[in-house]
């Protein structure tokens, strides 16, 4: 009789016990790995979204360009005097160079 009580208060906390590691080993992996990602994604599409005419930009196949055409979805690079070159705009991988203020141009 007694020995059935003391089954079954352990089983209990044995249970909550056995699912701790795995909630700690979520928790980890959401703090290393998911979140960062997270924020890394978030970054990269802002920096799509604020793409502007006159970014000096890499590709991710290490093309170095400037960007003379922009719509929602293409990014046309000046390569050299002669050379344009169509990309969708997630190919860009990152801007080296930021164009200059239209109200500094002006002058």
């Amino acid at each position: 009789m007694w020995l059935s009580n003391t089954t079954a208060n352990g089983a209990g906390g044995g249970l909550l016990m056995s699912l701790l590691p795995f909630v700690l080993m979520f928790v980890i992996f959401y703090f290393l790995l998911i979140r960062p990602q997270q924020k890394k994604t978030k970054e990269r599409n802002n920096m799509l979204r604020a793409l502007k005419k006159g970014d000096k930009v890499t590709t991710i196949g290490g093309l170095h360009g400037t960007i003379v055409e922009l719509t929602d979805d293409k990014v046309v690079l000046k390569v050299n005097d002669v050379t344009k070159l169509t990309f969708d705009r997630s190919a860009v991988n990152n801007v080296t160079a930021r164009a200059e203020a239209s109200s500094e141009e002006s002058k």
